[in-house]
């Protein structure tokens, strides 16, 4: 269980987020939606402790943020775009990862067959796809076989069998009881495979609960209509 209370963060005058409550559960799958500048990308980073709330609080599993980051190694995190030096392979990559978190990469190479990248992993990442990058951000979110995964956009740049890969990996994850947060601008892809969803509306929630809640409380017949009808 992940606990949010009175989440209060500032930039300068600028507020970004504006007294938060909300529980996400664990053995879910949550969705963090909102339109850009609405605080979800602010959210996240408090999350993995790259930004420092003001006031409130953060819990993951009794453990307080703000201060400490040991909680990290339950965290798996697939940002958008992973920054790791081009000239290195997708094996140096691992590697290097592994040396960092100091921990067992049991998992690394099911997790290349399983996204078929055993003739990719000698190449440079200059060289590579964005979706085979995209493939090996995902690797080294999994592999440590963390509780809670963070993933940012996880499909982008996916062709459609490498994004159905994913989506049933992620759903893998949800049934061994792992705890899911996506974010995704991708609304079909929200509903396909998310259970509750937190929409953040400057800073504030709007909405926290079941997809299906949302899309029958706006009368709409999918989340892309019924997020649509929220936002106007």
């Amino acid at each position: 269980m992940i606990r949010i209370k009175g989440l209060h963060k500032r930039f300068g005058r600028l507020e970004v987020l504006k007294e938060l409550d909300a529980n996400i559960q664990e053995n879910k799958i949550t969705a963090i939606v909102g339109h850009n500048g609405s605080g979800k990308t602010t959210l996240i980073k408090c999350l993995l402790g790259l930004d420092k709330y003001d006031s409130g609080e953060i819990n993951i599993k009794d453990y307080q943020l703000n201060g400490d980051w040991n909680y990290r190694n339950q965290i798996g995190y697939m940002p958008q775009i992973a920054r790791f030096p081009e000239n290195l392979t997708a094996t140096e990559v691992i590697t290097m990862i592994s040396d960092l978190r100091a921990g067992s990469t049991t998992q690394a190479q099911e997790l290349i067959s399983y996204f078929r990248l055993l003739d990719e992993m000698e190449k440079p990442l200059k060289i590579l796809s964005g979706g085979t990058r995209q493939k090996v951000n995902a690797i080294v979110a999994l592999m440590f076989d963390p509780d809670i995964l963070i993933l940012d956009e996880p499909t982008a740049g996916l062709d459609p069998v490498s994004s159905s890969l994913l989506k049933d990996k992620i759903h893998n994850e949800k049934a061994a009881g792992k705890t899911v947060i996506i974010t995704s601008h991708i609304m079909s892809e929200i509903q396909e495979l998310a259970d509750t969803i937190l929409y953040l509306l400057d800073g504030k929630i709007f909405f926290d609960g079941p997809v299906d809640e949302l899309i029958a409380q706006t009368g709409e017949k999918n989340l892309e209509r019924a997020i649509a009808k929220m936002m106007s």
